[in-house]
């Protein structure tokens, strides 16, 4: 390709650097969110973002995947004009798809909030999603372009400032407008989205025109007919899976505060429930896995070049050197985690629930992680329907635990926690499985598993042991969660050290 690329290991670096001021800023957010307006409010908020899921995964998740998907094969062939007709391509049909469905979303809020999501304070959230879904799939397609592209930077940099934008404008409105009935602030928030939204999206669009630039491009193009085939052959797939999948998980977070309250719970203490564990607990514990989402963007666009190219043993050799990366990074965080969460979260959230349900949750995410680097990799080699039957099962299986365990007396968010774990722990053995056939790929299960694994077990229960000795001793919690940390690191790089893992092979930026 004519333009400078980084490779895809310094990419995902970049990447990476950036998400994390990122996630940090969105963490940030989150917390002083969580003190301004609670736990209910929280609760609120996270019933309507799967609607958000399901609104997108309409419209725009399909071919947001075939705008990466697409746009590195065509310019590993040398074909940039063909890649610019594909984001025009599903400019259009998103267009196309998106006035029924907000149309509808609108005139049925009323009904949306009452009868499928159980509460009419979430009808104004609603209805202001829908100029978010439109602005959000305009940003993701440019997005995509620039990633399928290679180019990390612009898209990397829009989405950091679109952070800083989306948390001025939400705060700014509640310091505003505060108090107000709970359905009023929900509105605020995604007010603040709407605005952060406007914001990316604009500047994508300027940016990806300038790239362009105004004359013709290379390439002899694709024919209509065959462009609207292959856009749809990957969007169709991946669109159901994302509908489907994000069904599931809406009435999955529909369902806990009423099951909830089937087992006896107040309603308003059943949505606090459901903001703790969902809005406060899992958001922090995916402040540490910053880097999964930048090497996912990165890695599926150089699957589909050499997947184009036919190179086979370049496929095996990323999709390991993704998962002993992601394996290395994430264990240890998950350890980290376990053994300062429960201060952490009481200390940022002032609420004593963040805590509870912490080691199961902290196992569930770091199978997830696992998972999702395959499910990229799958989708990178053109296995999307393969992806959406497993999802689509470990949605399925969440959903059957939150109907049989949250209304158990005593159970309650336990069940959804159990459901987490076990429909992980499917779906990434699914995964694996399915890479394996694919692409000849033989796991390493002491290189991405074993060693990492042990070497975390170990610095987790001995930093542990520390933390709870220097906190009992009367010290302060962050010098005490510093040493900690500082220590659980160091005995983590010792016990991989001792077991023969090269750190500079796991890390090198050449991948």
């Amino acid at each position: 390709m004519a333009e400078k690329m980084l490779s895809a290991g310094r990419g995902a670096l970049f990447l990476t650097a950036l998400s994390a001021v990122s996630q940090l800023l969105g963490f940030g957010y989150r917390v002083v969110l969580s003190r301004l307006v609670g736990a209910e409010v929280m609760g609120l908020y996270q019933l309507i973002m799967p609607v958000y899921s399901v609104l997108l995964s309409l419209t725009a998740v399909g071919l947001t995947s075939a705008v990466s998907n697409l746009t590195p094969q065509h310019l590993a062939l040398g074909n940039r004009r063909g890649a610019e007709q594909t984001l025009a391509t599903c400019l259009r049909i998103f267009a196309l798809l998106l006035l029924p469905v907000g149309a509808a979303v609108v005139l049925g809020s009323d009904a949306i909030s009452v009868y499928l999501l159980g509460d009419a304070r979430t009808q104004l959230g609603l209805i202001l999603l829908v100029p978010c879904v439109a602005l959000t799939g305009v940003e993701n397609f440019h997005k995509h372009c620039f990633y399928g592209a290679g180019l990390v930077r612009p898209p990397a940099v829009v989405e950091l400032l679109e952070q800083l934008v989306r948390t001025a404008a939400a705060l700014s409105l509640l310091a505003l407008f505060l108090p107000q009935y709970p359905e009023r602030v929900v509105g605020l928030i995604v007010g603040g989205m709407v605005i952060c939204e406007i914001f990316s999206s604009c500047t994508l669009v300027v940016l990806h025109r300038r790239r362009r630039g105004s004359g013709p491009l290379p390439g002899p193009g694709e024919a209509g007919r065959l462009r609207r085939r292959r856009v749809l052959a990957v969007a169709l797939p991946m669109g159901l899976n994302a509908l489907l999948g994000n069904l599931l998980g809406a009435a999955n977070a529909a369902l806990i505060p009423q099951e909830l309250v089937a087992g006896g719970a107040d309603r308003s203490d059943a949505i606090a429930q459901f903001g703790v564990v969902c809005g406060m607990t899992m958001p922090m514990l995916s402040l540490p896995i910053v880097f999964l989402g930048a090497i996912n963007l990165v890695l599926m666009p150089r699957l589909a070049r050499a997947t184009a190219l036919g190179r086979t043993g370049e496929i095996r050799r990323l999709i390991s050197q993704a998962v002993r990366l992601v394996s290395v990074l994430t264990l240890p965080a998950m350890a980290l985690m376990v053994v300062l969460g429960p201060d952490l979260g009481r200390a940022m959230f002032h609420q004593e629930g963040v805590g509870d349900y912490l080691l199961p949750l902290a196992a569930a995410t770091a199978m997830g992680c696992y998972g999702s680097v395959l499910a990229a990799c799958l989708n990178g080699v053109g296995s999307q329907r393969a992806v959406a039957a497993i999802s689509l099962l470990g949605g399925g299986v969440q959903l059957l635990f939150t109907l049989a365990l949250v209304p158990l007396p005593g159970v309650g968010m336990g069940g959804y926690v159990a459901g987490a774990v076990v429909s992980t722990a499917l779906e990434l053995a699914l995964c694996l499985c399915r890479a394996c056939r694919r692409t000849g790929l033989r796991p390493q299960l002491f290189q991405w598993a074993v060693a990492p694994g042990l070497a975390a077990l170990l610095a987790g229960l001995t930093g542990n042991l520390l933390f709870r000795f220097l906190r009992d001793s009367g010290l302060a919690l962050p010098p005490a969660g510093l040493a900690s940390l500082l220590f659980l690191l160091l005995l983590y790089l010792a016990a991989l050290q001792a077991q023969g893992v090269r750190l500079s092979e796991v890390l090198r930026l050449d991948w």
